[in-house]
């Protein structure tokens, strides 16, 4: 029988000289996985910078990293950013000097990448003007991700934040009502007027939206589902309501 290798993601470096060497580049990082208890100057300086990016730092066994590649990682593997992180404060200024009523979508927690990718690919095609996502906890930006969404995660603007109150309370000062939408939510999502400036939240595969960001918007919908079934994968509901938002928009002329 013949054996094939696992591919290893081409948006990996592993080893301190070639990490430091991307850094050196201006490369934007995705995450970084550490190998616990290894402690180097050089290691230090690399978890330094990425804390002050806002990039995600894992210290891992030594056993995740072998996992990710078997040649000498020297302790410590990253993943370079295949897009450019955009800030969500210079996107609503602009969309408004256009003319136009900012549609953001906010993901608390998705962590599959084939769901995010999905779900950029849907958002390009409903006109969404940016993407917010969490520093932590959420999908890993890779070659699944960009293939799933079919080039839109080149093409979107994706805004990575350290935290997400602190957005939501910029959207609304902003003028944007932030509405979540989840199976628990209290109106359906056709009562609602979504015409105006809007920032959509969806939330998590496995437990939805945060509480402590319910307690911030200013709407909590659903979708109503008359079947047995009372939830839907998350790109699948992201899909309806991003069209919801586009149906009302041309509908409202």
């Amino acid at each position: 029988m013949e054996h094939y290798k696992k591919k290893e993601d081409s948006n990996m470096v592993f080893g301190i000289h070639p990490v430091e060497e991307v850094i050196k580049a201006g490369k934007e990082l995705e995450k970084v996985f550490v190998q616990s208890g290894l402690r180097s100057p050089q290691i230090s300086d690399i978890v330094k910078h990425a804390r002050e990016h806002g990039v995600p730092v894992q210290f891992v066994p030594i056993e995740k990293l072998n996992r990710l590649t078997r040649k000498n990682h020297q302790g410590i593997v990253v993943f370079v950013c295949p897009i450019s992180y955009q800030t969500i404060e210079n996107i609503i200024p602009m969309v408004y000097d256009e003319g136009r009523m900012p549609f953001v979508v906010i993901l608390d927690r998705v962590t599959d990448v084939r769901n995010f990718g999905a779900i950029a690919r849907t958002c390009y095609a409903a006109g969404v003007d940016a993407i917010v996502i969490p520093s932590r906890g959420s999908a890993l930006i890779n070659g699944d991700a960009m293939k799933t969404s079919a080039g839109a995660l080149s093409l979107i603007n994706v805004c990575r934040v350290e935290n997400i109150k602190d957005t939501i309370d910029f959207l609304k000062a902003s003028g944007l009502k932030v509405i979540a939408f989840s199976e628990k939510g209290k109106q359906a999502i056709w009562q609602a007027d979504l015409t105006g400036p809007v920032a959509i939240m969806m939330g998590s595969e496995e437990d939805g939206i945060s509480e402590a960001y319910l307690k911030r918007v200013d709407n909590h919908l659903v979708i109503p589902m008359p079947g047995d079934i009372d939830s839907l994968n998350v790109s699948v509901a992201t899909g309806i309501v991003t069209f919801e938002v586009v149906r009302q928009r041309l509908s409202n002329g």
